[in-house]
């Protein structure tokens, strides 16, 4: 019997209409456990560095998480895996919701999707029971409507659905995976998607997920969910709303934006606003809030409330999801956050990214008042901000006129356009729209986690340390008192040393060596909450969170049956980012790839900047063209692509 994990997988081919369901090698949770880890060794295997993204050969993965399905709270992620439209690069996205554990239930690990489909289809999974059904009463339907109307051709509304909209058929490259409550947003999932011919993935499964020691297993949830309560409790004083709590950025309770709002640019990721948030802000703000959410929602077995349901004026009611609330107002310029609940609700039916669509648009906009697109381009389209979005965000999603240019993606659309827009497209050094933040001072930390980001297909910084140093000692020192989440207890000093100016503070403070561990521990968290599909939100994203590096090998344990401790669990996860960074490093990454955009922060040190990238590159067992040496490979037992990358000629003797 195998536990946690079904022990199979969904393979479909699109071009055969061939469905097998097939069992997976049990030594893989040894060596890679689940989700993310097991979905990188698969692409790894399968799809070689000559296939893009349109490709019939190109695989559209959608995995539980090893956890998903089972008691552990939170643990409800679908993540989604293919080479990326824009990077050319292995994305994974992630969705939260209920999707994930209903594959679980019914049966299976992954869906593993190739070749194309002749016609526009939906995939409905029941149990042992799959089809390949007609969905072209469906096209051009929306994301969210599509869900609805499956569920109603199905006659059961507990079918879990995902759905691309018009962006997603027309293959956009910001097209994103919507479901429910939550969407694969980051690097054009819905457009390869799209480009396979499939409209949505339906799911209902009624098996059970086995536990090897379940008594053991709800004993540790019994002590996080004590901890849920007291952090809920008890929000952490000195930080922020967003980071005082837990739970996937709880934007919708939150309604004091003025971090977000004062630090984030605005437009093309261009202007601070450093004075924004007033008090008739605030007003104003709480109000719209406050009328627009008529009730908070969660995703399977969370007892966090992070989204909400919204019914703003005359527009249907949809789920809003969280950082949503802010990209479209900030990014078009308007002050009204009525705005936002009527322009998600229409991002959401096209099926479009709202962390990159909007910097899009903005972008689009700045070409216009360049002259770089004419009156012409813009013929028909309003003149006031709001208008003037809904109109692009519609070219957008039809890829009509200008449209089908912006569709593209800031990067890619600036060197189709030509005409210097490529002096506009200043935040995509990895060809993707990146975190819109500006800053003062270069911070060591998030230069190396913004530069190198072997999360290269999602664009947040954030992490289990804190985002700026405490203003004196005994607030810092209070802070560490009770963190029992850190990996080392030498970290704390690293804390309290930390200052807010002067020789111990950014740039120079932390030291690039600290920086380095600091940075690797915070990876590897994600990494670690990707393998087992546990919301970020209670892992690797907040402060003094539930799930850290001493309680997920006891989780592991007890759901699998496997004899792991700590180290082996790092010894696993490190297996995988590795074996992630050589695939990409065979895909064509290097080092001239891990640059953060030119105007990130105000003041640059390229001499530190350099050595905190030399310092990180050491410690990770990596050459000076960030690709891991054979020593790396072979102490993680991935000697076998060690050989592969000598045979291409990227690694010589092991090392440059």
């Amino acid at each position: 019997m195998r536990y946690a994990e079904t022990g199979y997988n969904l393979e479909i081919d699109l071009s055969r209409g061939n469905i097998e369901r097939v069992e997976t090698d049990p030594k893989l949770l040894e060596t890679h456990l689940g989700g993310l880890g097991t979905n990188v060794k698969i692409h790894y295997d399968r799809v070689g560095p000559e296939v893009n993204a349109f490709d019939p050969e190109n695989l559209l993965i959608f995995s539980t998480g090893l956890l998903c399905g089972t008691p552990a709270f939170s643990a409800n992620r679908t993540l989604v895996s293919f080479i990326s439209p824009q990077t050319n690069l292995l994305a994974y996205p992630m969705m939260g919701g209920f999707w994930s554990a209903e594959l679980k239930y019914a049966g299976y690990d992954k869906v593993v999707i190739r070749g194309k489909s002749p016609d526009l289809i939906y995939i409905w999974i029941n149990n042992d029971k799959v089809e390949l059904r007609d969905a072209s009463h469906l096209k051009g339907k929306g994301a969210v409507e599509t869900q609805d109307l499956i569920r109603q051709e199905l006659k059961d509304p507990n079918v879990q659905v995902a759905a691309i909209g018009m962006a997603g058929e027309n293959r956009c490259f910001t097209a994103s995976i919507e479901q429910s409550r939550s969407s694969s947003s980051r690097g054009g999932g819905g457009a390869v998607m799209g480009d396979k011919n499939i409209k949505a993935i339906a799911v209902r499964g009624t098996k059970p997920v086995n536990l090897a020691r379940g008594e053991e297993f709800m004993a540790h949830m019994k002590d996080i969910r004590k901890y849920i309560d007291f952090r809920n409790e008890n929000p952490i004083p000195e930080v922020m709303p967003i980071l005082s709590g837990i739970g996937s950025p709880q934007m919708m309770k939150h309604v004091d934006e003025k971090w977000h709002t004062e630090s984030f640019a605005w437009g093309n990721s261009r202007v601070r606003r450093k004075d924004f948030w007033t008090d008739e802000i605030d007003k104003t703000w709480t109000e719209s809030q406050t009328s627009a959410i008529k009730r908070f929602i969660s995703c399977f077995n969370c007892p966090q409330q992070c989204g909400a349901l919204i019914m703003h004026d005359d527009v249907p009611p949809y789920m809003m999801k969280c950082f949503s609330k802010l990209t479209y107002t900030m990014a078009a310029f308007v002050d009204d956050l009525d705005f936002t609940w009527r322009i998600c609700k229409q991002a959401f039916e096209y099926g479009l990214d709202s962390f990159s669509t909007p910097q899009i648009l903005a972008f689009g906009v700045e070409l216009y008042e360049a002259g770089i697109f004419t009156d012409e381009d813009f013929k028909g389209c309003p003149t006031d901000k709001e208008g003037r979005f809904f109109w692009l965000l519609d070219r957008v999603a039809r890829r009509e006129g200008i449209g089908d240019y912006l569709a593209d993606g800031t990067y890619w659309a600036a060197r189709r356009i030509g005409k210097g827009a490529e002096a506009f497209d200043h935040n995509t050094t990895k060809k993707h729209e990146q975190m819109n933040i500006k800053l003062g001072m270069l911070d060591p930390l998030y230069y190396l986690m913004f530069a190198t980001n072997e999360k290269i297909s999602i664009t947040q910084i954030e992490g289990n340390w804190p985002q700026a140093a405490f203003p004196d000692k005994k607030t810092r020192e209070a802070f560490v008192k009770d963190w029992p989440q850190l990996p080392d207890e030498k970290f704390k000093k690293y804390f309290v040393d930390w200052e807010p100016r002067g020789e111990m503070a950014n740039p120079q403070y932390p030291t690039p060596e600290m920086s380095s561990e600091i940075v690797d521990w915070m990876e590897m968290l994600h990494n670690i909450d990707d393998a087992l599909g546990i919301c970020c939100g209670m892992g690797s994203f907040c402060l003094k969170p539930p799930y850290h590096v001493h309680n997920y090998s006891k989780l592991i344990a007890s759901a699998t049956g496997m004899d792991i401790d700590q180290a082996g669990v790092k010894k696993i996860v490190n297996r995988s980012r590795n074996l992630h960074r050589a695939y990409n490093n065979i895909r064509g990454m290097r080092r001239k790839d891990e640059l953060p955009p030119a105007d990130h922060w105000k003041r640059r040190f390229p001499d530190l900047e350099e050595t905190l990238m030399q310092t990180y590159y050491k410690f990770k067992g990596w050459n000076e063209e960030g690709i891991p040496t054979r020593e790396r490979l072979h102490e993680l037992d991935l000697d076998y692509v060690a050989d592969d990358l000598e045979k291409r000629g990227i690694l010589n003797d092991g090392q440059n």
